[in-house]
């Protein structure tokens, strides 16, 4: 039986099929056209899951949808009408696309897919619960689902066991701490529902001096975690926007201009905001703990990608196991919902993975050698085809000497972080590689950090934990004996004045406060790049790359190759691998109409 999985409308639109329970195909649908964050209707994602098994429509037994449509509409009507006059202005805005659109969900999917069958509704939070617990490797687990809104709901505390996950608590709207830290990430001039990973990278270069005024005017908090915000102070029950006047008064200006300079204001609200979400998070984790017994944790919704918040949690907290959906986000809630779906409703049984279920995350799709040599044709692009041991040989060599290099391989990985297939990786020993991958390769601010991929039986060589991280979302210390020392003079700069100062052998990878976001790589899930990183430390003692996304600011994570030339040849790429074929930068031609590349993607 073929279940497909849908979300879309809102942000991060995906599909996922799954045969039988198990998940084999799934892809955001902004990959395919290249608008990030594409909230439109899936259908090249959906297209890219039916030809991954060779299916039409026609063999689909159902459709399931990630949220309730007619719930959610509920919500945005109660509340722009309880916040008249002002909401009235939304209202009218709002009701247009819901009455000719948004409402009529099943009968949209039904018509532009061509397809009669059944669509089921799955609750917001319920497709959060179900992509957390179903694809984890426990057969019983608390779960955390922490985002900004779905239908009613922006926090549900819940307990799944075997087939079957139930929600015991709920904070509901207006009260959310993913709209709180929204709140504050269009404070500091970042851009809401994208930007909120730069406040978390930014937080180290501040201090907390905000985190009073925080609990004692914003957030009324709880010993168990829940919580109400004064509503006073935000914008967003009225839709203009996410903070107000009063917010302004409380910190002492209006919102930082996207286009204007970080200030150390900035850095102590991103500080101040993270610590606060650290422990509300905190104290959910433990009551829930409470209130279930198991030592099993599973995470998922937005705020479950705020990596350095679930590092504390593993390693304070009160579960022994935890588990996070690596597309934490509204594109994971289409796998959520298709699991809901087969486990709940048809009330099929779960065998849990060894590992998990979610495959490493390469999930989408991938492209033959053959197809590969077929595009350098066209583009009369020079490259070497090689063996994988010969390619893995000099691509280690290429990294030891300082190359940067585009990574495309094997299936494309589902959610927000590449893991080795669609990656730019470097040395993570040269000092001088973060700021080179930021201003030169990815055209962004310079104070964003980069993760380190190691191969898991030398994880804990070089970091504080010793625990699988395959997706990139624990944080976690660099070793104190890897770290230096800063000296009296260094001690006495502040904020972004430390970006460049070298604080362990491994550089490239250690942020400010010597943290670092950790992907353990696996034989099993990813034989290809864990040979590569393991070559590179036969070579040079550090089994530990350089991994970042390969896209450059403000476009997804590349999909086709096509897409990775494309980037390759508008920056400071130094090789490119294309399956098993290897292009030196300097012997490709010239991008035909990309000559001003610097300035189309030239920083603010």
């Amino acid at each position: 039986m073929y279940i497909l999985g849908i979300s879309a409308f809102y942000h991060d639109s995906a599909a996922c099929l799954i045969r039988d329970g198990e998940i084999v195909a799934a892809a955001q649908e902004e990959r395919f056209t290249r608008e990030k964050h594409d909230f439109s209707f899936p259908h090249h994602a959906v297209t890219y899951c039916l030809n991954e098994e060779g299916l039409s429509l026609q063999e689909i037994s159902s459709i399931a949808y990630y949220e309730n449509p007619h719930l959610k509409f509920d919500r945005i009507l109660q509340t722009y009408l309880a916040v008249a006059p002002l909401g009235l202005a939304m209202v009218a805005r709002t009701l247009p696309p819901w009455i000719t659109k948004k409402l009529w969900v099943r009968q949209i999917i039904q018509s532009q897919l061509g397809y009669n069958g059944e669509v089921h509704y799955c609750d917001h939070h319920e497709s959060h619960a179900a992509s957390a617990f179903f694809p984890s490797p426990f057969q019983d687990a608390a779960i955390l689902t922490v985002d900004g809104v779905g239908e009613w709901d922006t926090t549900t505390l819940g307990h799944a066991y075997g087939n079957h996950c139930t929600i015991l608590k709920e904070i509901r709207f207006p009260h959310s701490l993913g709209l709180l830290y929204s709140a504050f990430t269009y404070y500091t001039g970042f851009k809401v529902n994208s930007g909120e990973y730069k406040v978390m990278g930014l937080a180290p270069y501040g201090e907390p001096h905000f985190v009073d005024i925080i609990l004692e005017k914003l957030v009324d908090l709880k010993e168990d975690g829940s919580f109400r915000l004064n509503m006073d102070y935000f914008g967003y029950l009225n839709g203009l926007t996410m903070t107000n006047e009063k917010f302004n008064g409380l910190f002492e200006g209006p919102p930082r201009n996207p286009e204007g300079p970080l200030t150390q204001k900035e850095m102590d609200l991103a500080r101040s905001i993270q610590e606060v979400t650290e422990e509300i998070m905190m104290r959910m984790s433990m009551h829930l703990h409470d209130i279930t017994g198991s030592r099993n944790l599973c995470l998922a919704g937005g705020v479950a990608l705020n990596c350095v918040a679930n590092g504390k949690i593993f390693k304070k907290g009160p579960f022994k196991e935890i588990w996070i959906q690596p597309a934490a986000g509204d594109a994971g809630g289409a796998v959520g919902a298709a699991l809901q779906y087969w486990h709940q409703v048809r009330n099929n049984p779960r065998t849990p993975k060894s590992g998990d279920a979610m495959k490493g995350a390469y999930l989408g799709p991938s492209y033959s050698n053959d197809q590969i040599e077929h595009f350098l044709k066209q583009k009369s692009a020079p490259a070497q085809k090689m063996t994988d041991e010969h390619l893995i040989d000099m691509v280690s060599d290429l990294l030891a000497d300082g190359n940067v290099i585009g990574l495309f391989q094997g299936r494309m990985e589902f959610g927000p972080r590449a893991l080795g297939n669609r990656s730019i990786i470097a040395d993570s020993r040269n000092r001088e590689m973060q700021k080179k991958l930021n201003l030169k390769i990815k055209f962004r601010e310079s104070f964003r950090p980069f993760a380190p991929s190691v191969i898991r039986e030398k994880m804990s060589d070089y970091f504080d934990i010793d625990y699988d991280s395959p997706y990139m979302l624990l944080v976690a210390n660099v070793k104190e004996s890897r770290r230096y020392k800063m000296t009296p003079e260094q001690e006495r700069l502040f904020g972004i004045e430390r970006l460049n100062i070298q604080r362990s052998d491994i550089p490239a990878v250690t942020h400010l406060d010597y943290s670092a976001r950790i992907q353990t790589v696996h034989a099993e899930t990813n034989p290809r790049y864990y040979g590569l990183i393991r070559r590179f430390g036969e070579k040079t003692g550090y089994p530990v790359l350089v991994n970042t996304s390969f896209n450059v600011r403000g476009e997804p994570i590349v999909c086709t190759p096509e897409d990775a030339y494309r980037c390759f040849m508008r920056t400071g790429m130094d090789f490119l691998v294309l399956e098993n074929f290897l292009l030196n930068k300097n012997e490709q031609p010239t991008l035909i109409g990309d000559t001003d590349w610097k300035n189309e993607f030239a920083l603010d």
